[in-house]
């Protein structure tokens, strides 16, 4: 008997830290049995960029890759925990511990990317999807932008605002689920790791 383990790395949204000048996430209710209608209807407020998301090359380059656009070969498969320092990263830190190789790495710890450290990370060979637990990959002592470039230019998937809290280093199968909404440059996703994984495949 094969065990899995599901780790949901999803924020929940209503209590996710807001990113400065982003839309505060909000509910609110439509009907509700309690004041005597027939069923609970809810509105939901939300930025494509609320609690955890992806984000598309649409968000930073004019013309890109919508959400719907992302590849999901990119949001489905194996991939590395890893955990660096809640700090800027440099292109020498990148260089001496990121694995190489390695479609999908998620960074536990907040940490962030300076200009230099993304075009390393960008550069290495086969990368998909990058991911962290900070609100943003880009570092808040620069411009959000050519962080955000390294990566998208080269159609690598950006996951931000992870839950990696509890999640030990290692090797995991990753499913991240963005909502599907066409023309946007971000969405919302659900994201989960499953430890112990295995294949099935017919005959």
């Amino acid at each position: 008997m094969i065990s899995l383990k599901i780790i949901d790395i999803t924020r929940e949204t209503f209590s996710a830290p807001v990113y400065p000048g982003d839309t505060i996430p909000a509910l609110e209710w439509k009907k509700q049995i309690s004041a005597g209608d027939e069923y609970n209807y809810s509105q939901i407020l939300l930025g494509a960029h609320s609690g955890t998301h992806a984000d598309a090359p649409l968000h930073f380059i004019d013309g890109g890759g919508d959400i719907t656009a992302i590849p999901s070969d990119a949001l489905i498969g194996e991939c590395r925990v890893i955990e660096a320092p809640p700090e800027a990263l440099t292109g020498a830190y990148v260089e001496r511990h990121f694995p190489p190789m390695c479609e999908r790495i998620l960074i536990k710890g907040g940490a962030t990317f300076t200009d230099s450290a993304a075009q390393e990370a960008a550069m290495l060979s086969g990368l998909k999807l990058i991911g962290t637990q900070a609100l943003s990959i880009a570092s808040s002592n620069g411009s959000p932008r050519k962080p955000h470039l390294a990566f998208l230019r080269k159609g690598i998937v950006i996951l931000e605002g992870l839950e990696l809290s509890q999640v030990a280093p290692g090797r995991y199968f990753l499913i991240a689920a963005p909502l599907k909404l066409a023309g946007a440059e971000g969405a919302p996703a659900r994201v989960f790791l499953i430890q112990g994984h295995i294949f099935w495949t017919g005959s």
